[in-house]
């Protein structure tokens, strides 16, 4: 078995027949799809089983809710495939993906990783080129690969997993983990190839993040071994700080390049008056809006 492509369940009723077809469509036979039911309480239970009956590819595993990162262990632990990659279940795969990433996997055996674009509806796309890495630093870098630390849109030599897991009971588990499985990848690439479609969830973990997720977020972010830049991890902070009043980030980072003048006025204030004070004064300032 060349790829295992898992997919983690729950309450997706509206989209999991679009999600697994997008899958099933794909022009690549040597694969198996894993649906791991996270327990959940509407119709996609029956639905996965459903879909199993009717497709021999697919192989379905219900366990008690345990989280969008157990799930995901499950199906790590049951593929037998030697890539693995993940479809969130209401995403999908456009046409003709899988193909081409598993031939240049096929003719390149050294890359562990491989990434691929992504259409984030109706708001950007993720556009990568053709390129290898050899030192995870310098994809982290080159990619600013901390703005895009998705589970999905990546195939994965399984053997990364040995001593990787997603984080049970964390939000934002995919920047837990990315950096901890890139420390095992002797190879990363990335490729113009394929096209993940994400779908916006309005009322997802990401769109309502507040206090003690945002704090996640920079925890997840401050513990990696490729740390994201100043200008990035000030924004979160102040975020993290307006809810919270936490203060998570130390007043010694080194600034970077700035993305904007915007950020690049808060580093200034950052090196001059410290995070406590730039964290009060960004707080009193938004609260006037």
């Amino acid at each position: 078995m060349k790829l295992s492509v898992i997919i983690p369940v729950y309450q997706v009723e509206q989209t999991l027949e679009q999600c697994v077809g997008s899958v099933l469509h794909q022009d690549f036979e040597d694969m198996e799809i894993i649906l791991v039911d996270d327990s959940s309480p509407d119709n996609c239970p029956q639905m996965c089983d459903s879909l199993q009956e009717k497709n021999p590819g697919i192989r379905v595993i219900h366990q008690p809710n345990g989280g969008l990162s157990a799930a995901r262990n499950t199906g790590i632990a049951a593929a037998k495939g030697e890539y693995i990659t993940f479809v969130d279940s209401d995403d999908w795969l456009d046409d003709n993906t899988l193909r081409p990433l598993m031939e240049m996997l096929s003719t390149n055996p050294d890359i562990d990783l491989l990434e691929y674009p992504v259409d984030i509806k109706q708001e950007t796309r993720l556009q990568l080129s053709d390129n290898r890495y050899m030192n995870p630093t310098d994809y982290w870098t080159a990619t600013r690969a901390y703005t895009h630390t998705y589970a999905w849109n990546k195939v994965y030599r399984a053997s990364l997993f040995r001593e990787v897991s997603f984080p049970e009971g964390k939000v934002f588990e995919d920047v837990w983990t990315i950096p901890r499985i890139l420390q095992h990848a002797l190879v990363i690439a990335t490729t113009g190839s394929g096209l993940y479609h994400y779908r916006k969830n309005p009322s997802g973990i990401t769109a309502q993040a507040k206090g003690n997720e945002l704090t996640s977020l920079l925890e997840a972010h401050l513990s990696s071994p490729y740390p994201a830049p100043l200008s990035y991890l000030l924004n979160i902070q102040l975020d993290v700080f307006r809810f919270t009043r936490r203060i998570l980030l130390p007043d010694n980072l080194p600034t970077t390049k700035a993305d904007s003048f915007k950020d690049n006025i808060k580093q200034q204030l950052y090196k001059t008056i410290g995070i406590n004070r730039l964290c009060k004064i960004h707080k009193a300032f938004i609260s006037l809006w």
